[in-house]
């Protein structure tokens, strides 16, 4: 499926978090949501995206922006990954990807001369009402959380 662009509808979805509790996207409307899509809980550059992100949670608070994580691992693994990073965000497991398929963050990819399909590093902004407002896809998970702040940041100094 083609990667959501802004202007799509972002696709209604239920899965459950860390602790294993449903989450609706539409319990969010009314807010802006941070959707990111990551491969896999506790590897190096998903441990180093979700603490960057962690660590300035209170600015993405400020801002009326909510965290949500997203990937294909169990809530037990979630919750690990949540605890030991101390992480004040929520994680959704998306085990069989029809989420992570949904917003086209699903697809090919290269690594060391093969080829395969997995997750795809990318995020998007959803406004209060449920439109994807913007789409990251090229980033470094270091560099993830300032990419979204500035574009946040721009935002409001341009209103």
């Amino acid at each position: 499926m083609a990667l959501l662009q802004p202007g799509d509808k972002a696709p209604r979805f239920i899965l459950p978090d860390q602790d294993g509790i449903s989450v609706d996207l539409y319990s969010f409307i009314g807010k802006k949501v941070l959707i990111y899509f990551y491969p896999k809980a506790m590897t190096p550059g998903c441990t180093i995206q979700a603490c960057k992100l962690r660590d300035n949670v209170d600015i993405f608070k400020k801002l009326n922006v909510e965290i949500v994580g997203i990937s294909n691992d169990t809530p037990e693994k979630l919750l690990k990954f949540h605890e030991k990073e101390m992480l004040r965000f929520t994680l959704l497991s998306d085990k069989d990807y029809k989420v992570t398929k949904k917003f086209g963050a699903w697809g090919e990819k290269k690594f060391m001369g093969k080829i395969y399909n997995g997750v795809h590093r990318v995020s998007f902004v959803i406004n209060p009402i449920g439109f994807i407002e913007q789409v990251f896809t090229h980033f470094k998970p270091i560099e993830h959380d300032q990419i979204i702040l500035r574009y946040l940041n721009d935002k409001i100094i341009i209103k």
